[in-house]
């Protein structure tokens, strides 16, 4: 039999080699088709008694991403559009596909035949999963190998074994950071748990894991065996009563609740570990049945796996414009964020003109750099040469003649309208015809940027988060005259940097900021109200927001947030920003000289390491304080979330962002919007326009104008519309399709 997927060969010793390598992909996923043809293989290596043992491994560098998620997909689309007409079969139907991959993993590990994974690279999900069932595991040494069971990132869990057989090989302490936290893990690491049985050179993988099934290696799984003791002892044992309470309480501190997966996947150890491995297995299948009928799964597995994927593939590019090869890029402007984005573009493996008013400035620039990959090499995250190559790459100059030869220019200058006039133009006069000049501007609308431009067809803005080489998320502002080239050379730069891009059409605040600024006004709103400062933070947090509007205030600086408030007020009138919230600000900067986290005072007190932040206790004196029963925590959490959805659902309506995916992925990426949720237009969609609105009508009520529902959700209420549906973004079936 020939397979598409896989190549089946026999050596003289009877040890067949499978090498898995899709043609079709760049990297190997577990498809109903790959699963198909891993049966048949497996069915051949049992019946044949020639062969007296298999190894698998990858035929490219990579190991595999583990399952398809599209195919995971299918079948809650399949679930949706039958569970109205029999919920009882459509359940049973959802739980049989659910334990296809576990039942064929188990038919592998009890097949009577030893198999070996052999894992050449980055090995995710469904293959870890299949790995742990074969009865030995090697990986290369090397840095491209990557473990994990990352399932719980996308609202889901390890449901093809993974919550059975990880706690079985490991003690039951690591095996739940594991699970729960989806923590990739080296081979070292893999093999200090016991997850791996050996570390092999690279060029000696397949050697190694053939000499293991020469050596006499068993064809069954520990767990099989009579008398198997579960590592680090059983759940009922004192060693499980130390570990189980915290554990719970541990989960609920991180998640709040928010999270099924996550709840589950401690559910399934607990009572797995407690009955024979095949009952486990069925107790892990029930459990993953539930976790797919979430919304919560959908939404995550929606937004931060296929749209995320979309995006990073270019979604969003114009088609036809041939794709940029970066030979040299500009950056104007060396302090935090221009030194941040030649890091990461250094990183990237392109080289860079790092440019300043002066030597000084650009190469304290450079230095940068070499303090952040000088900590990855201290980490253990890099090795000396890579720090080398990347500083190599790094040219500071003081003179605009370096900049001659640049794809593109990113100008990152202070935010001054006559110092971005004089370096656009500036640089414009060395810069070939066809390079693109963007601003990395976070206030000042591209389209009057352009005006300073020569060429604004290739003036586009390109607008990072701080700090750049943590911050995944990166808006491309169209400014009016934006054209192809410059739009497609934008998201060129960005995915070469490994981030991910959304497109954005020209306004004050452009989309990240307007809703930034709507979650930290409503907890200004809170403070003037007397809600206590603790409240407002912990609700914050409950509600599924990394970080508190007050720590967030902090961080991006409140004296930056007075700037931003005075210069709204100059644009658009007093009426523009609330006097009171004003009056707070101006007597946090003014009064007390409280800036945020860069001069140790804000909101938060900010001692010494290391001794941690705690929120400043003159806030209880600026407003009577309410008596925290009086407080209705629940609608803290709610007016947080909606406030933000609403602004999002603004900038839809006006067309500032037209896909759902960028405005979903870009609110979790630039600032953490509830995870949970799928993203700021899918928590509306979770809910229901017509009961958001409800919600919406009845914040403003008691709250003010800034619940007001903009008549785009009131139409999509009336015709009982999602955004998903009203700006289906597959409509003109040109989406780059997910991995």
């Amino acid at each position: 039999m020939s397979y598409t997927n896989f190549t089946l060969d026999i050596d003289a010793d009877g040890i067949a080699l499978v090498t898995w390598n899709m043609p079709d992909r760049s990297m190997n996923v577990f498809t109903e088709k790959v699963m198909r043809e891993l049966n048949a293989i497996v069915d051949k290596v049992a019946g044949d008694a020639a062969i007296k043992g298999a190894v698998i491994t990858s035929g490219k560098d990579t190991f595999s991403g583990g399952a398809d998620i599209t195919m995971l997909q299918k079948m809650l689309t399949t679930f949706a559009a039958e569970k109205g007409k029999d919920l009882e079969k459509a359940t049973r139907a959802l739980f049989e596909n659910a334990g296809i991959m576990t039942g064929l993993f188990r038919k592998l590990e009890t097949s009577g035949k030893p198999w070996v994974s052999a894992i050449n690279g980055t090995c995710m999900g469904g293959a870890f999963e299949m790995s742990l069932a074969c009865h030995g595991r090697v990986a290369a040494d090397s840095d491209k190998v990557k473990m994990a069971l990352p399932e719980v990132k996308i609202g889901i869990f390890p449901g093809a074994g993974g919550t059975q057989r990880v706690p079985r090989l490991t003690d039951q302490q690591q095996a739940l950071q594991m699970l729960t936290s989806g923590q990739n893990l080296s081979p070292q690491k893999a093999k200090s748990m016991g997850l791996i049985h050996e570390i092999a050179e690279p060029a000696k993988l397949v050697e190694t894991a053939k000499a293991m099934i020469r050596n006499g290696l068993k064809p069954v799984a520990p767990w099989d065996e009579k008398g198997f003791k579960l590592p680090g002892g059983p759940v009922y044992s004192a060693a499980g009563a130390n570990l189980w309470p915290p554990a719970i309480a541990i989960l609920r501190r991180e998640t709040y609740g928010n999270y099924p997966a996550a709840a589950a996947i401690l559910k399934c150890v607990y009572e797995g570990l407690l009955v024979p491995f095949d009952t486990a297995l069925r107790i892990e299948q029930r459990y993953f049945t539930e976790i797919m009928q979430t919304k919560e799964a959908a939404a995550m597995i929606r937004s931060l796996f296929v749209s995320l994927q979309e995006l990073n593939k270019g979604a969003r590019r114009p088609a036809g414009v041939p794709e940029t090869r970066f030979k040299k890029i500009g950056i104007l402007g060396a302090g935090f964020m221009g030194a941040g984005i030649a890091y990461v573009t250094a990183k990237a493996g392109i080289p860079v003109v790092l440019l300043d008013r002066d030597m000084e400035s650009a190469e304290k620039g450079k230095a940068h750099s070499d303090g952040l990959i000088s900590d990855q090499v201290k980490k253990g995250r890099a090795k000396p040469e890579d720090k080398d190559r990347l500083l190599s790459l790094i040219t500071p100059t003081s003179d605009y003649a370096d900049l001659a030869g640049c794809d593109l220019v990113v100008e990152a200058v202070f935010e001054d309208s006559a110092v971005k006039k004089s370096a656009t133009e500036q640089a414009e006069a060395v810069l070939k015809s066809s390079a693109v000049l963007a601003s990395n501007t976070s206030t000042i609308p591209i389209t009057a940027l352009a005006k300073n431009s020569a060429r604004p067809k290739n003036f586009i803005g390109i607008h990072f988060f701080s700090p750049v080489d943590r911050m995944m998320l990166v808006e491309i502002i169209l400014g009016k005259k934006t054209g192809d080239k410059a739009l497609a050379t934008a998201i060129d730069f960005v995915r070469a940097i490994k981030k991910t891009p959304i497109v954005v059409n020209d306004t004050r605040g452009f989309y990240v900021n307007r809703c930034v600024l709507r979650y930290m006004s409503e907890a200004y709103k809170m403070l003037i109200e007397g809600v206590p400062a603790p409240m407002i933070e912990n609700a914050a947090k409950a509600a599924g927001m990394p970080v508190g509007p007050l720590a967030l205030t902090d961080e991006t600086a409140i004296d930056l947030a007075q700037k931003i408030m005075k210069q709204t007020i100059r644009d658009l009138g007093d009426k523009a920003v609330d006097p009171k919230q004003m009056a707070l600000i101006n007597t946090m900067v003014d009064d007390h000289g409280r800036f945020g986290r860069k001069n140790g005072k804000g909101f938060y007190d900010y001692p010494a390491k290391p001794a941690k932040k705690k929120l400043w206790p003159g806030l209880r004196e600026f407003y009577p304080q309410l008596k925290p029963e009086k407080v209705d925590y629940a609608e803290l959490q709610q007016r947080l979330l909606v406030t933000i959805a609403l602004e999002a659902a603004r900038v839809m309506e006006e067309g500032i962002v037209t896909d759902p995916r960028e405005a979903d992925v870009g609110s979790i990426l630039a600032f953490g919007f509830a995870p949970y949720t799928g993203g700021a237009l899918s928590y509306i969609d979770g809910i229901g326009a017509g009961q958001f609105v409800k919600i919406a009508k009845g914040l403003q009520k008691k709250y003010g104008a800034e619940f007001k529902v903009p008549r785009l959700l009131l139409d999509m209420a009336e015709k009982g519309e999602t955004f998903y549906q009203r700006f289906d973004p597959y409509a003109k079936g040109d989406v780059k399709q997910a991995a």
